[in-house]
């Protein structure tokens, strides 16, 4: 059994990748009877664009039916995650969504299983479980009233017509700079950051660790 975390983050070890690690060790911890592996990919570290619109995954009789053709860093990340059991994602918010470098992996990874029949059929390896943790510097109460559900829904669909209903957890009003003083952020107030952080981040990562037990459940 594989298990992968996509960290669609350009960090590695910030609040992202921290409870993508999280989720693994949740993962890991809720199969002790089976062999399992886990590995995390980190978006960043790899050369690659969204779709390009070639079509070669859609060709009739085509020997690139159903998959990317593209030949860059993303090739064999994307043949590893054919034969996955199980994804992660994870991503901080930009501007209201997910990163481009996330999204870009994601109309890669998606586009190529999505027939074009009349009833949009998934042609995907298998109904593999999915997550998707998001990270952001707003409050719960902000994320609501924003839209920006209605915005991650977006993906969040196709997971689930590809794939399955992906579980979903959000880390909120996140901690960002090491040191606020070296920034220009008069909208947020790093006493109360910390402070939300040293509290709140605790629990997140439990509930990270939990979206890992119960994804192969």
């Amino acid at each position: 059994m594989k298990i992968y975390a996509i960290n669609g983050s350009p960090r590695k070890n910030n609040n992202t990748a921290t409870l993508l690690k999280k989720a693994l060790e949740g993962v890991k911890e809720s199969v002790k009877d089976t062999e399992v592996e886990t590995e995390i990919i980190n978006l960043y570290d790899l050369k690659y664009t969204g779709c390009t619109s070639c079509f070669a995954c859609k060709m009739n009789d085509g020997k690139s039916y159903g998959k990317c053709v593209i030949k860059d860093d993303l090739h064999e990340v994307l043949e590893k995650l054919s034969h996955a059991d199980g994804i992660i994602f994870g991503s901080p918010v930009y501007f209201h969504d997910i990163t481009g470098q996330l999204k870009s992996f994601l109309e890669r990874l998606l586009f190529p299983y999505l027939v074009y029949d009349n009833n949009m059929t998934s042609i995907a390896p298998k109904k593999m479980p999915t997550a998707f943790i998001y990270t952001m510097n707003v409050t719960e109460k902000v994320m609501k009233e924003e839209g920006y559900l209605s915005t991650f829904n977006n993906m969040e669909f196709y997971l689930e017509k590809l794939f399955t209903k992906p579980s979903v957890m959000y880390s909120n009003d996140t901690y960002q700079f090491n040191n606020y003083s070296k920034y220009k952020v008069e909208c947020f107030s790093e006493e109360e950051k910390a402070e939300h952080r040293k509290i709140q981040f605790p629990l997140d990562c439990e509930k990270a660790f939990e979206l890992g037990v119960n994804l192969i459940k």
